[in-house]
C-alpha cells in the first residue's frame, strides 16, 4: 500500500467514525425514541460486562475450560454467593478475589 492509499484509508476511517459517533448531535431537536428502544437500552451495561466477563471465566487461551479444578469458576460462585447475601459490589470483588488467590497460592490451580 502506498502512501496515497495509506491516506485515503486514514481519511475515510476518519469520517466514517465523526459521522457516527456525532449523528445524534447534528439534529437540531432532540430525536424521540421508542419506549422499546428506551427498556432495551437500561440492560446494555449490563449485556456489555456480561459480554467481556463471561469469556473470561469459562475460556482459557480461546478454549472453553475442560476441568472444575479451576479457581476462576469457584470465584464466580462464592463471590455471586456473597453479592446476592449482603448487596455490597466491593466486598464482591475482594471475596472473589480472596477465593482467586487462594486456590492459585494455596492449591496450585
Amino acid at each position: 500500500m502506498n502512501n496515497g492509499y495509506a491516506f485515503l484509508t486514514i481519511l475515510g476511517l476518519t469520517v466514517i467514525t465523526v459521522v457516527t459517533r456525532g449523528f445524534f448531535l447534528f439534529s437540531e431537536r432532540e430525536l424521540p425514541l421508542p419506549d422499546w428502544v428506551k427498556r432495551g437500552l437500561r440492560y446494555a451495561p449490563l449485556a456489555a460486562l456480561a459480554a467481556v466477563v463471561v469469556p473470561e471465566v469459562v475460556m482459557s487461551q480461546g478454549q472453553l475450560i475442560s476441568t472444575w479444578q479451576d479457581a476462576r469458576l469457584y470465584a464466580v460462585a462464592v463471590s455471586t454467593a456473597y453479592f446476592f447475601w449482603r448487596r455490597d459490589i466491593l466486598g464482591t470483588i475482594v471475596t472473589g478475589m480472596v477465593v482467586v488467590i487462594t486456590l492459585k497460592l494455596g492449591l496450585g490451580w
